[in-house]
């Protein structure tokens, strides 16, 4: 559910959008938090110089591409079930939260 609220700040009115978020899928839940070791960057499961997640892997399977087929990144599961998207220079550019409820 998305609820709309207008805050007028000094003549001019901002629109802050609020969400419904379960803590599952929260950024702040460790779970799925880039601070956790199996979401980082500097875990080599998760890095671009594993060669698995590798532009230079023509085999690879966890690419990530935008609309006109260009590979942008990939993706890296955690072993709770977190999928990791980071770019192609290993930055953490989004996650899905894992599918298991706790």
């Amino acid at each position: 559910m998305r609820w709309m609220i207008t805050i007028a700040l000094i003549g001019f009115a901002t629109n802050i959008v609020a969400q419904t978020t379960n803590w599952n899928s929260s950024p702040l839940n460790y779970q799925n938090s880039e601070l956790n070791y199996n979401n980082s960057p500097l875990n080599y499961q998760n890095s671009p110089l594993n060669y698995q997640n590798s532009p230079l892997n023509y085999n690879s399977t966890n690419g990530v591409y935008n609309n006109t087929g260009n590979r942008i990144g990939y993706e890296v599961q955690s072993p709770q079930g977190v999928t990791n998207i980071f770019d192609n220079n290993g930055n953490r550019i989004g996650y899905s939260p894992s599918q298991t409820s706790k």
